[in-house]
């Protein structure tokens, strides 16, 4: 995979240069074929959430037994392997980009079958459970979609099981989460087994039925859906804590490191590809982090100057953690300050932004079950979730950056312009994480140049996320690759950003359980703001920073040596933005 990454920013610069009419059109004609076999198939295996599916509600969820793993696997070497057999360079520009972004995201998912990833399916962020109740926030529209998601809550037991076998084998290879971070991560499954069956999460769809179906037929449903809940998703949810209490936490691995694991140093190795889409080396990035880190102390002192304080880093960040005109009182109040730094970025869109999604967000609590130990906000399509759990822990002058990554024009804003996007292979919607977390922190940086922060207060805040990302570089490298106990982990977040305990604590457990992602976000906006300054340098007064953004954003998620090929098209092209002007 190495070598490929190492290459696919020579093929993509050869696209830039290369005339669509020369390409021969078998070459086009035999990739399209294959992208289109593999992802109806994927379809079929129901291993793409896709958050703007039309298709209705499934009836079952996802096969994940090891004979099904095994047959993916197998799959995905056929279509690697056929890949390899088209010559790319005699694709279409276009196809040249569909190419590389498809050959990274197969040899990614390969990646994950070869060490068996699905023996391992949670972390301290997020698991299969927790994930399966996100199924209630579908779209319901017809009683079939109902039917549907009667018989798939029905289908929760042989599912579950599936999963418990997956982690019984990661038992036995020592390939777990550590121990460590799995405390405390069953309060989502008794959020299921303890609550009244109508205040459980999978009921929510019954609730408010669309009034074109029957209140009969509405009646008739609600019922089902109940008796569901009852025989099938409160058992098996019962089950799988029995299981995670009794069998799974006690016996998963004390070790930290990704090294530790089965195969570690090439497993922790293919985690790094598939979330910087780069070939760098673990003490590379290490080096890295340390390199920017110190960039942005050196910010964060010119701030502390600017208000007047008499004292250390140290100092300033007890100072910022402590004193309560830096915290909301209530739940309401966070999320109506969210709600009001969302409006500021509205009313500045035009200037930064030619083309706009159609698509809007609502600002919600992430639900209590999951709040405790999940960061503290998400967005994506529709949705920008705000955690009100702690409210001592949500700081005030952090919440412009949050929500400028979180939000618009972060993820709730990125994501559905990328879903909106016609004439594309549908494997585009999938999301890298490089290109989307880079873009994110980028958002953070941009509203310097938008005014959104208005106070020094807030600027540091910025500048304090800004330095969580650079230090998960070090952290996550240090911690997988070096060595790094927890507590060091710990100490090096606190003594480098303004983030409380509680989430200092919460984010390190996240980069102990899942090796690499955390390395995504500073890399992926080092890449935007390397290509931004390039094309500024080159365009002069011809650059424009809206025809910029929307030359970014108009991708979709891509491996950054794609943005970056594209970028350099784009100052080819004197910076023309790729929309029409009447869409603009």
């Amino acid at each position: 995979m190495r070598d490929f990454s190492a290459a696919l920013a020579c093929i993509l610069l050869a696209a830039s240069t290369s005339s669509v009419a020369s390409a021969p059109l078998h070459a086009d004609a035999r990739f399209k074929a294959l992208y289109t076999q593999e992802w109806k198939w994927r379809q079929s295996q129901q291993l793409e959430d896709e958050e703007d599916d039309d298709n209705g509600i499934s009836p079952r969820l996802p096969r994940v037994d090891p004979a099904t793993q095994q047959a993916r696997q197998r799959y995905w070497e056929g279509v690697l392997k056929g890949l390899d057999a088209i010559p790319a360079a005699k694709l279409s520009a276009a196809e040249r980009i569909n190419y590389a972004v498809y050959r990274a995201q197969i040899a990614a998912l390969l990646a994950n079958q070869r060490f068996r990833e699905y023996e391992k399916p949670l972390n301290a962020d997020s698991s299969f459970w927790s994930n399966l109740a996100g199924e209630a926030r579908k779209s319901f529209r017809t009683a079939e979609d109902y039917r549907n998601y009667v018989a798939q809550l029905n289908d929760v037991p042989r599912y579950f099981r599936e999963e418990m076998a997956n982690m019984r084998a990661g038992l036995k290879r020592g390939f777990t989460p550590p121990r460590v971070t799995l405390q405390g991560r069953d309060a989502s499954l008794t959020a299921v087994t303890a609550a009244k069956l109508e205040d459980v999460a999978f009921y929510q769809p019954f609730k408010d039925m669309p009034a074109i179906i029957p209140a009969e037929e509405q009646a008739s449903l609600r019922a089902a859906g109940l008796k569901a809940i009852r025989e099938a998703v409160v058992p098996a949810h019962a089950e799988l804590l029995d299981f995670m209490r009794k069998e799974y936490v006690p016996q998963a691995t004390e070790a930290l490191a990704a090294h530790s694991l089965p195969d570690g140093p090439a497993y922790y190795q293919s985690k790094i590809v598939e979330y910087t889409t780069t070939a760098l080396s673990a003490e590379q990035i290490h080096q890295i982090g340390l390199a920017e880190m110190a960039k942005i102390r050196a910010e964060m002192h010119e701030v502390m100057q600017q208000v007047e304080f008499k004292g250390d880093l140290p100092a300033f960040l007890q100072f910022l953690r402590s004193d309560p005109r830096f915290y909301a009182k209530t739940p309401d109040e966070l999320l109506m300050r969210a709600a009001w730094i969302a409006k500021k970025f509205d009313a500045k869109a035009d200037q930064y932004f030619g083309h706009l999604p159609r698509r809007r967000f609502a600002i919600i609590p992430v639900p209590p079950e999951q709040a405790p130990y999940y960061t503290s906000g998400r967005g994506g399509p529709g949705v920008y979730l705000v955690n009100t759990y702690n409210l001592p822990s949500r700081a005030l002058y952090s919440l412009p950056a949050l929500t400028l990554h979180e939000s618009a024009p972060g993820h709730a804003f990125q994501m559905p312009l990328a879903l909106e996007q016609g004439g594309r292979p549908d494997f585009r919607k999938a999301y890298i994480s490089a290109y989307g977390e880079g873009w994110a922190l980028y958002s953070e940086r941009l509203g310097t140049e938008m005014g959104i922060y208005e106070t020094p207060y807030e600027v540091f805040g910025m500048l304090s996320y800004q330095a969580w990302r650079a230090s998960r570089l070090v952290v996550d490298t240090g911690i997988h690759a070096k060595g790094w106990t927890r507590q060091q982990a710990q100490d090096y977040l606190m003594q480098n950003t303004a983030l409380s305990s509680h989430e200092v604590e919460t984010e390190v457990d996240r980069y102990i359980s899942w090796p690499g992602q955390a390395l995504s976000y500073y890399l992926g906006e080092m890449a935007i703001i390397e290509a931004r300054k390039k094309a500024e340098a080159a365009l002069g007064k011809k650059f424009d920073i809206r025809a910029f953004h929307d030359t970014v954003l108009h991708l979709g998620s891509v491996p950054l040596p794609v943005l970056q090929a594209r970028i350099d098209s784009f100052i080819a092209d004197g910076g023309k933005s790729p929309y029409p002007k009447q869409a603009r």
